[in-house]
């Protein structure tokens, strides 16, 4: 089991630190706009379950936080009317090329919004028993939100009653927000895993889906709401798709093989032996 003890806080914000040599070239190859693992990311995880010996390794599960981990609550189009953003592009992108008395208007409005969503908030279906299996084989969780770590606080606090998603990094923390693949792979650097080691879950195609696909990890499309999935296609189209928490615990389960970090398990066990020594 990973140790999980908190001695100082929840830690959210990391610098990046891209040490882990696979990690590092692919937070290169997505600087330079080409999606590793492409041929692995085009193609949906087969429905009938693969031999043991054919399943791909998984040593890391990142979540999305808002729809993923939460019930979606958030109203995005009426986010974008208050902050005075029209109904297409990137809506933080779109702000932060306004001048900073007009930034600071729109962040104000999509903090209202995102204050009334915490009232509304509500842990998703299955979340326990999932997040409980991942902790009982040892399997690290992490989150990256394009929220505000206020927010990430106040899951934590009232609606998981499990150690947190570490590391957990929001928008206020110092990495490009999603899609970019910067804070995924700053996570599997932290756990000392490869990218292809991990798994990036998401309600998002556009940001969720995008980010793992260019870090070249597993992308779980969370698919709630039933949305029609057959036309996505490039860096949008992700390694499977699933309707709900419990049915991508089967998926975990079923088709790969869950390992705990060979490298983070090492770290803590020479930590250990220093304290002890």
């Amino acid at each position: 089991m990973l140790n999980r003890t908190i001695h100082s806080g929840i830690r959210l914000c990391h610098k990046l630190l891209p040490s882990h040599p696979v990690a590092s070239t692919h937070l290169a190859a997505a600087a330079a706009g080409r999606s590793p693992n492409r041929a692995m990311q085009s193609a949906r995880v087969a429905e009938a379950p693969q031999a043991a010996a054919a399943r791909r390794k998984v040593r890391g599960v990142v979540f999305d936080m808002d729809g993923t981990l939460t019930v979606p609550v958030i109203d995005f189009q009426y986010m974008r009317q208050r902050a005075g953003v029209g109904p297409t592009g990137d809506i933080l992108d779109i702000i932060s090329s306004w001048p900073p008395e007009e930034q600071q208007r729109a962040h104000q409005a999509i903090q209202e919004v995102e204050e009334q969503a915490l009232r509304d908030m509500q842990a998703m279906p299955g979340l326990v028993e999932l997040c409980s299996h991942l902790d009982e084989l040892g399997i690290p969780r992490g989150l990256i939100t394009r929220n505000v770590l206020r927010s990430v606080h106040y899951f934590h606090e009232h609606h998981l009653l499990l150690p947190p998603f570490l590391p957990a990094i929001s928008r206020e923390c110092q990495f490009p927000y999603k899609p970019s693949p910067a804070a995924l792979l700053h996570i599997c650097d932290t756990w000392k895993i490869a990218p292809e080691e991990c798994v990036m879950v998401g309600d998002s195609a556009k940001d969720d889906v995008v980010c793992g696909n260019r870090a070249g990890a597993v992308t779980v499309l969370l698919n709630t709401e039933g949305r029609p999935t057959d036309d996505l296609t490039g860096e949008c189209k992700p390694t499977a798709v699933v309707a709900s928490l419990t049915e991508l615990l089967v998926l975990l389960r079923e088709q790969f093989e869950l390992l705990p970090p060979a490298g983070l398990q090492e770290h803590e066990q020479q930590e250990m032996q220093q304290q002890s020594g």
